[in-house]
């Protein structure tokens, strides 16, 4: 397979390995861009899995939540440009479509689709939204919605980077006040900030696990100053290493980025405690704008169509 420039440049952005070593990593798994990511970081070339990949199209993540904290809603629309990513009337309609997806009943984005607008029900939310790709003049979709029902305390909401990223927060407590709000807003941006993947250790799944540990695994074979040391001690330093990534993977483990001294599962406690009452984060959703889509430039075109119904 022939490996573009464009293709290493890709790999660069996603994983900061060196331009030869991008190359390579290429070629040894013919242009396979996720097989390259694992390449790299068995080599020990690529200190993270960073899967930002090329995103399909400018846009903005925005929420919704009750006035009574129990259900919210996060979207993301796209749009062709940043230019007009930024306009107001394309905000206001990202809005609506953030209220309507905290009130449907809709499990996936086909069923949103066809639902009636609710702003105006003699449309669908489709209808609705070719009537606005002809009043911007651009292309644009809904790509995706999640939604957010609390039984058991509240759900707070956090926009970062004028809607680059989401987050929705669920808090279990009985204690929901001024204090407890404040301490699930400080999750949110500690989540924006830090990009989980899970909440706690309790979470983490098996696969997840299997997989690091395998890449691990892979990076201690390839130091030749590993050579020697006995397989013991090999299982000692992947368990060590796989122990300081679920630090930076769950929440309760990270580091609190208002105070050092703490981690999140600490700071959490600390809120408990003043509060009198127990808190937990049961749920977070964190969306950012074009994460994991992995498609080039040229494929939103069919994207629009092919939720238009063309």
């Amino acid at each position: 397979m022939n490996i573009t420039a464009s293709m290493v440049k890709e790999l660069r952005e996603m994983t900061g390995a060196g331009m030869m070593d991008c190359k390579k990593a290429l070629a040894e798994t013919e242009g396979n861009m996720d097989k390259a990511i694992e390449f790299l970081r068995e080599k020990g070339l690529a200190a993270a899995e960073k899967k930002a990949g090329r995103i399909a199209a400018e846009g903005i993540i925005d929420t919704c939540v009750s006035e009574d904290g129990k259900v919210a809603s996060i979207v993301e629309v796209n749009s062709e440009t940043d230019f007009v990513a930024k306009n107001e009337k394309f905000r206001e309609y990202v809005a609506a479509v953030a209220a309507q997806a905290a009130k449907t009943n809709a499990t996936d984005i086909d069923a949103f689709l066809e639902e009636k607008w609710e702003l105006d029900p003699s449309k669908t939310v489709k209808e609705e939204l070719s009537t606005m790709i002809a009043i911007i003049g651009e292309n644009m979709n809904i790509r995706r919605f999640e939604q957010i029902k609390a039984e058991n305390g509240f759900v707070t909401s956090y926009i970062h980077g004028g809607g680059r990223i989401g987050i929705l927060v669920e808090v279990e407590t009985t204690a929901v006040n001024d204090d407890v709000k404040e301490a699930a807003y400080n999750v949110a941006m500690q989540i924006a900030a830090m990009s989980p993947k899970y909440i706690s250790r309790d979470d983490v799944s098996e696969e997840y696990i299997t997989h690091e540990k395998n890449i691990i695994k892979a990076q201690i074979k390839n130091d030749p100053a590993n050579e020697k040391k006995p397989e013991n001690i090999i299982e000692k330093m992947i368990e060590g290493r796989f122990n300081k990534e679920l630090k930076e993977v769950c929440l309760l483990d990270q580091v609190y980025v208002k105070n050092g001294d703490m981690n999140v599962g600490q700071y959490i406690d600390s809120v408990s405690k003043q509060v009198g009452a127990p808190v937990s984060i049961k749920r977070f959703i964190r969306f950012e704008t074009g994460e994991g889509l992995q498609k080039k430039s040229e494929d939103f075109a069919a994207e629009v169509a092919k939720q238009m119904g063309q």
